[in-house]
């Protein structure tokens, strides 16, 4: 079986919806894919820090109950788990509070031997955070030394803008490390002032010519070389959206095994790919919408399975 790789920031999500508590999720951006594709049957294994606190070890627990590999996990004393606050709004977007208290070695562990056509999703602030950027960009050269598919999501938000000027040229950096980026409309306006989508390709295009912006219910854009296309969203009401980029970056990924899709010399992506790509990403992100968790039920591999089949 392929293997996927997640790195990121692991989290406790406690929800609040009318100033009240409704949900206490483990999550992070790289999780919820993980999490997403572990529930799949893909072969996953997850890289990132968590204390040896009870959090720590709720969180632990939960991954390996989803038969995501916790092999790669560095746990740390020195420090606690980080918590995240999601206030949903009336159209259940969450605005977020943290709270963390890392330590002052941050991800050490092993790292994998990493294989061709393995993939690797990593992104959001944790993909430009200064302290630990040394140690991600081991990880990240190491796979693409191998020959693995990298995969990027900025998850650039607004509380990001006044350090933008000072981010960008990491974020470029990023870009030219991945095989394909994924990210919302209101990143790349975050991230580079415009919500043209050509303009937005024409510049990440100069680093990576593989790229997915998600608009909601404006739907999806894909560039590629000599590929543009733009796909229709079904309209659906919310329960939560915290968890829909990240299924949507699970989507993308499992369309990339079950295509069959391998570097060489690059990636390279025909209309088929492409089509199997969003489509595996719409199924995936309007899934997780409709409910609270971050990641696809259980029982979704079933359903998509049958859908996609017919």
């Amino acid at each position: 079986m392929r293997r996927v790789f997640g790195i990121g920031e692991t989290v406790l999500d406690l929800m609040f919806k009318n100033d009240q508590p409704i949900a206490a999720k483990a999550g992070g951006s790289a999780l919820n894919t993980m999490v997403s594709l572990a529930r799949m049957e893909v072969d996953s294994y997850f890289i990132t820090e968590i204390g040896t606190d009870k959090v720590g070890d709720m969180i632990v627990r939960f991954l390996e109950q989803n038969k995501l590999s916790t092999q790669y996990i560095c746990r740390y004393s020195s420090g606690k788990s980080a918590l995240a606050l999601a206030f949903l709004n009336e159209r259940n977007d969450a605005e977020y509070d943290f709270y963390k208290d890392y330590p002052s070695q941050r991800l050490v562990g092993d790292k994998p031997e990493f294989q061709l056509g393995d993939i690797v999703v990593f992104g959001s602030f944790f993909g430009l955070n200064p302290i630990v950027r040394p140690q991600l960009l081991d990880y990240l050269n190491a796979a693409k030394k191998a020959g693995a598919i990298i995969v990027y999501d900025p998850n650039f938000r607004s509380h990001h803008l006044p350090n933008r000027d000072q981010l960008v040229s990491t974020i470029e950096e990023n870009f030219a490390l991945a095989d394909l980026v994924r990210g919302s409309d209101e990143d790349f306006e975050n991230i580079y002032g415009t919500t043209n989508m050509d303009e937005v390709y024409q510049k990440v295009n100069k680093y990576c010519s593989h790229l997915v912006i998600t608009a909601n219910s404006n739907g999806v854009f894909a560039f590629g070389n000599d590929f543009r296309h733009h796909y229709h969203v079904p309209v659906i009401k919310p329960v939560s959206t915290i968890g829909a980029g990240d299924n949507f970056n699970a989507g993308m990924i499992k369309a990339l095994i079950d295509s069959e899709v391998y570097p060489n010399n690059g990636l390279s992506l025909s209309s088929e790919n492409w089509n199997r790509l969003i489509t595996y990403g719409i199924e995936f992100s309007s899934e997780v919408c409709m409910q609270i968790d971050n990641y696809v039920p259980v029982e979704f591999k079933t359903q998509f399975l049958q859908r996609v089949e017919n």
